[in-house]
């Protein structure tokens, strides 16, 4: 393929909806308490979205605020690559209509369903695009709307899921001077598919009565498998990004904010200090696809990422799949 084109993130930006949704509102109607929830996933409160911001319109103001921030213009982005598993409808895809919002003419822009996975998917994409000089500034979006879907009959999932979308810009790094990309890891493993599912809704099980009325269109959620998977898997994850670097180099970990237990017992394993990893889940909840990049852009825009140091961001999800990033910041 010949020298590969260094990579780097120009720039980063979020969108949370107006509406925050604290645990308390789900003592209503499911036997639950605050103090239930904080202690067993870390979360406090989430965000759900309203009628008027549907996912492509959270995407579209994350890009827009990663374009700000980069000091770039949409008409200087030549490709869009948007992770998701909420989109608008199932077709088409979220990406062309966020094309359309940000005024951008003739630019690639198409979809990954990679669910919590789904960001850091698209930035190794988008690095891939980059690197090998089939696009030159692309924007990598994560985005959901996963209140859509939540069974609020449903305690052990209801209560875990937020809404929003985060966005970095992705350009040669000899224009931004910031954020390398170093190395990336994508991996599968299919056996797990039905740890976190949704039964109907797809091309086998389309939409009828029958799968209205047995709730089928919900996230459905088998917490003991998904704990041990996302536990070891974040271990390795990180474990592989640091292989043959010095620990000590280490700046921040921007892990998907899945629950607190498992970001705590994987920190343990690694041994790496509380004050270098990077935590919001208490906020916003599990925001799934745009969980990495909410967090990447509030440890960016609050100082926390150090210039020279490295930065791993790492997630797992449905699938099961798992990627990693590892940057020099």
């Amino acid at each position: 393929m010949g020298n590969l084109t260094r990579v780097g993130i120009a720039g980063t930006g979020s969108y949370l909806p107006k509406r925050a949704v604290p645990n308390k509102y789900f003592e209503d109607f499911i036997e639950t308490s605050d103090e239930w929830i904080r202690q067993r996933t870390g979360i406090e409160e989430r965000r759900w979205a309203g009628d008027d911001e549907p996912n492509s319109f959270m995407c579209t103001e994350a890009a827009k605020r990663a374009l700000d921030d980069a000091g770039l213009q949409p008409s200087d982005v030549d490709c869009i690559v948007l992770g998701t598993v909420s989109p608008d409808r199932m077709l088409p895809a979220v990406s062309p209509q966020v094309q359309a919002n940000l005024g951008i003419e003739k630019t690639g822009a198409f979809d990954v369903v990679a669910a919590c996975n789904g960001f850091v998917t698209a930035l190794n994409t988008a690095y891939a695009l980059v690197a090998s000089g089939t696009a030159k500034r692309v924007l990598a979006i994560g985005a959901e709307r996963l209140s859509s879907f939540v069974d609020l009959q449903d305690r052990g999932s209801c209560i875990l899921f937020g809404d929003g979308a985060g966005a970095a810009v992705v350009t040669p790094f000899d224009e931004c001077q910031q954020g390398e990309i170093l190395r990336t890891q994508l991996g599968t493993d299919g056996s797990g598919r039905d740890f976190i599912y949704m039964d109907a809704g797809g091309s086998t099980r389309p939409p009828t009565h029958d799968t209205i009325e047995a709730r089928e269109h919900f996230i459905r959620v088998q917490g003991r498998e998904v704990y041990r998977f996302a536990v070891s898997t974040m271990t390795q994850i990180v474990a592989d990004m640091l292989e043959g670097y010095d620990r000590d180099e280490l700046g921040m970990l921007v892990p998907h904010q899945v629950n607190q237990r498992i970001i705590d017992a994987a920190v343990e394993r690694l041994g790496i200090p509380e004050e270098k990893v990077f935590v919001n889940i208490q906020k916003y909840g599990n925001t799934s696809a745009a969980s990495v990049p909410i967090a990447l852009d509030e440890a960016n825009r609050g100082g926390k990422l150090p210039s020279g140091k490295l930065v791993v961001m790492c997630a797992f999800g449905a699938g099961l799949s798992w990627g990693g990033t590892l940057l020099r910041w």
